[in-house]
C-alpha cells in the first residue's frame, strides 16, 4: 500500500491543524481530551509521512539536477541508489502505522491463567507461566496485580487471575491467548519420564465502568466459606464470593482476600472484563473472525506453543518459530522476540490483505 502525495500532504495538513488547535489553548474538557487523542494517534504517522515525503522530494530534486548537469551524474547516481534503497522500507514503516488500530491496544489487561490437562504438572506449568509473565511485564515497565488465584497443592496454580497496567499492555499481549503445552519431566516423576501437559492463557482488554453497564438485577451474589490451598487463612468466616452475571451465565468467583467486600470488588472486575470481551467478539462478528484468522489470537482452545525442556526450546505453532532458548523465554527477555515477531506477522498480513 504505497501512499500517494496527495495523501502525505493530508496527513501533514491534518497534524499541523491538531498542533495548532492543542496549542491555541481554547480547548477544554472533552473537546481537549478527544483533540489530544486523535493528536497522539496522528503523531507517529504524520512523523513517517514526513520522512517519505522529504525523501521523495530529494530523490526527485537529485534526478532533476542529474539531468540538467551531466558532470553530477556520477556523484548523483550513488545518492539516488542509497534514497531508492530506503524509500520502500520508509514506506512500508508508513503503510503499517496507518493499519487500523485495534480500540482495546492501550488499554490495560486481565491476564488469566488456568492448569489445564496434566493434573499437578499442569498446575507448576500455570505457575511457570504467571512467573514469565510478570518477569515480561517487570522489563516493559508494567504493573502486575494478582486479583485471585486458587493455588494447588504442590506449589503450582489451578487458576490466576491478573490485572496487568501499563502502556500498549493488551497490544503485546492479546496473542498469548490460547492453549501453551509443555513437555517436561516432572519433579514428582522418579522415573525420569517425558510428561505432557498445558496450561491455557486468555488475556481481555480491560474496561471502564462506561463501556461496560452492569445491572444489579443481573447479577447472583453468593457468599460461602473460603476453602482450598492458600485459602486456609480465611476458612473461619464467609468472605468468599461467587458471582453469577444471569444473562450470559458467566461466573466468577474470588476468595483471596479476608474482606468479602474486597473479594466482590475483584470479582467484579474480572466480570466486567468477560462481559466487554464477549460484547467485543460480538460487535466486530466477521471482523473478530478474521483478525483471530490472522496469527490465531484469541480462541482459548487453539493450541499455540510449545516449551519444550530436555530439548530447550520453544515453538510457537503460529508463525512456525522456534527459539532454543527456552530459559530466556521463561525469564521474560526471549519472550519479548517471540510478541515481537507475532506483531510483524499480524502487520504482514493484514497489509497483505488490504492490498490484495
Amino acid at each position: 500500500m504505497i501512499l500517494s502525495d496527495d495523501r502525505l500532504r493530508q496527513i501533514a495538513h491534518r497534524f499541523g491543524e491538531l498542533e495548532a488547535r492543542l496549542a491555541s489553548g481554547t480547548l477544554e474538557g472533552d473537546a481537549f481530551v478527544a483533540a489530544s487523542r486523535d493528536y497522539a494517534e496522528l503523531e507517529p504517522v504524520a512523523r513517517v509521512a514526513a520522512e517519505v515525503a522529504a525523501m521523495r522530494g530529494e530523490l526527485a530534486d537529485i534526478q532533476s539536477m542529474e539531468e540538467s548537469d551531466p558532470e553530477m551524474r556520477a556523484l548523483a547516481a550513488e545518492e539516488v541508489a542509497r534514497l531508492k534503497g530506503e524509500l520502500p522500507e520508509r514506506e512500508r514503516q508508513l503503510a503499517i502505522a496507518m493499519l487500523p488500530r485495534d480500540s482495546a491496544d492501550q488499554r490495560p489487561a486481565m491476564l488469566e491463567i488456568r492448569a489445564g490437562t496434566g493434573g499437578d504438572e499442569a498446575a507448576l506449568f500455570a505457575a511457570d507461566l504467571y512467573r514469565m509473565y510478570e518477569k515480561y511485564a517487570a522489563e516493559q515497565g508494567w504493573r502486575v496485580e494478582m486479583v485471585s488465584a486458587n493455588a494447588s497443592d504442590v506449589g503450582g496454580f489451578k487458576e490466576v487471575v491478573a490485572n496487568v497496567t501499563g502502556t500498549g499492555v493488551f497490544a503485546k499481549l492479546k496473542f498469548e491467548s490460547g492453549v501453551h503445552r509443555v513437555q517436561r519431566v516432572p519433579v514428582t516423576e522418579s522415573g525420569g519420564r517425558i510428561h505432557t501437559s498445558a496450561a491455557t492463557v486468555a488475556v481481555l482488554p480491560e474496561p471502564t465502568e462506561v463501556d461496560v453497564q452492569i445491572e444489579d438485577k443481573d447479577l447472583k451474589i453468593d457468599i460461602y466459606r473460603a476453602s482450598g490451598a492458600g485459602g486456609q487463612h480465611v476458612n473461619t468466616t464467609d468472605s468468599a464470593v461467587r458471582i453469577t452475571h444471569l444473562p450470559t451465565d458467566i461466573v466468577v468467583t474470588c476468595q483471596d482476600e479476608r474482606s468479602q467486600h474486597k473479594n466482590k470488588a475483584k470479582a467484579m472486575q474480572v466480570l466486567r472484563a468477560r462481559l466487554y470481551e464477549k460484547m467485543r467478539d460480538e460487535a466486530q462478528g466477521a471482523e473478530a473472525e478474521a483478525r483471530k484468522a490472522m496469527v490465531g489470537s484469541g480462541d482459548r482452545s487453539e493450541r499455540i506453543r510449545t516449551y519444550n525442556f530436555p530439548q530447550g526450546r520453544v515453538t510457537d505453532h503460529r508463525i512456525n518459530l522456534t527459539l532454543h532458548r527456552l530459559p530466556e523465554v521463561l525469564e521474560g527477555t526471549g519472550l519479548g522476540e517471540l510478541i515481537n515477531a507475532l506483531i510483524a506477522e499480524d502487520e504482514a498480513k493484514r497489509l497483505a490483505a488490504m492490498d490484495g
